[in-house]
């Protein structure tokens, strides 16, 4: 196997590690850059919604149009006017042109765009991961570990030049990161069939659209546990949502010194659960997926908030953190797995944006609704609150039977079930 065939697949890889380390940037830089300009949790929690509101409208909507349009050409669209909408941020700023409402919409633009190009990406991999000679679960392994590596280094690296330089400035290197992912995308994946629009003679409408739409929820609300996955990470993104967007914020702000215990916390929890991938990877398969998947939720969900609430020290976040990101670790593969199982390639991009969708409802309200939490009860019973919902809500593999189903494969191929070789898949939920 040559290098040119391996080509794409590292490319993609490459842009993507390039995207998630920018996203980690807007994940702190952002939240800090609206409590310095507002002083408000509450405004940090409207641009949180205002950021994540359009992600869920083209998750809904994107699936068929990725297909449309093609794979390659939505990732780097996607990518250009992101890194468009960031730059505009900072630099409005310092013409004194930054109005609330404008920084709201700004990033209303980088959440329309964000989803349908990184759901791109990930549902390339199958057929990279064919052309490069290398087997899926190899590939998918590797897709994970990069992408958790770039989120740790992004993390750390963003605390650090949000105390050293400001958030402004992060936000222009944050621009800088989906501009290099456009360029890589561009040039590095070219000549891939499955990256191309889908030409397959029928003609587009809105009666078609509105079919292969319905296809992806269908396929979806016909599986008990993919439904079941994917309401549950629906809820627990909301709950992240207003951790990272607000209650983590306001508590470095308030109690451990600023913004670079935000990234010290972030990184060590990104490096431990790249830690507890590459765990699960070696010994994963010896123990019931559901087992491990509950109690892997429970360690990492609501400990963080507790602790939380209970220290203004950074140490005892941190080692919360490291436990945490071990759990959270096995959560990704496992679900990958599953959903590697038992989606069809033909309905990949439009499952995906069914999956990404779902997971990913509950986020605009997460962060408006831990503004007005804060503002209305205070950081302590807030925290507190959500880490009671997040508790129970991690509970649910062990209670509802349909979990069961995550040690039972149920393989497909390209056109439906078949014999058990999981081969392509969608998009999974990603918590």
């Amino acid at each position: 196997m040559n290098g040119q065939q391996r080509r794409p697949l590292a490319t993609v890889l490459v842009a993507n590690a390039v995207s998630i380390s920018g996203n980690s940037l807007t994940l702190i830089g952002v939240p800090w850059f609206a409590l310095q300009t507002t002083g408000s949790p509450g405004k940090a929690g409207l641009v949180a919604f205002c950021a994540t509101l359009p992600v869920v409208v083209s998750a809904i909507v994107g699936g068929p149009v990725i297909d449309r349009v093609g794979r390659r050409r939505v990732s780097i669209a996607s990518d250009v006017v992101c890194a468009l909408a960031l730059a505009a941020i900072p630099l409005l700023h310092y013409a004194g042109r930054l109005d609330f409402w404008m920084l709201c919409a700004l990033m209303g633009v980088t959440g329309l765009f964000h989803a349908p190009g990184e759901t791109a990406r990930h549902v390339l991999v199958p057929d990279l991961a064919e052309q490069a000679g290398t087997t899926l679960a190899r590939a998918a392994s590797l897709f994970d570990a990069v992408s958790r590596g770039a989120r740790m280094a992004g993390a750390a690296l963003a605390g650090v030049l949000i105390a050293l330089v400001g958030a402004e400035t992060v936000l222009l290197l944050d621009a800088a990161t989906f501009g290099l992912s456009a360029l890589l995308v561009f040039g590095g994946v070219r000549g891939v069939k499955a990256a191309e629009p889908r030409r397959d003679g029928a003609p587009v409408s809105v009666a078609r659209y509105r079919a292969e739409l319905r296809e992806g929820y269908a396929f979806v609300l016909g599986s008990r546990l993919l439904l079941g996955i994917t309401l549950m990470v629906m809820v627990t993104n909301g709950l992240s949502q207003g951790w990272s967007a607000v209650l983590l914020p306001v508590h470095a702000q308030l109690n451990l010194g600023g913004a670079a215990a935000i990234g010290l916390v972030m990184a060590v929890w990104g490096g431990c659960a790249l830690l507890g991938a590459l765990l699960y990877a070696a010994v994963g398969h010896r123990f019931r997926r559901r087992t491990v998947f509950t109690v892997a939720f429970l360690v990492s969900g609501a400990p963080p908030f507790v602790m939380a609430a209970m220290t203004d020290s950074v140490w005892p976040m941190v080692v919360t953190a490291a436990v945490g990101g071990l759990g959270s670790g096995a959560l990704n593969p496992i679900l990958t797995t599953v959903v590697y199982e038992r989606v069809p390639d033909a309905l990949r991009s439009r499952v995906a944006g069914v999956t990404t969708a779902g997971a990913l409802m509950a986020m605009p309200l997460g962060g408006v609704g831990a503004g007005y939490l804060v503002e209305r009860v205070g950081l302590v019973p807030a925290l507190l609150a959500v880490s009671g919902v997040y508790f129970v809500t991690t509970l649910a593999p062990a209670f509802f039977p349909s979990w069961r189903e995550m040690d039972g494969p149920a393989a497909v191929s390209s056109s439906g079930p078949s014999s058990p070789a999981p081969e392509r898949a969608a998009t999974t939920p990603r918590p």
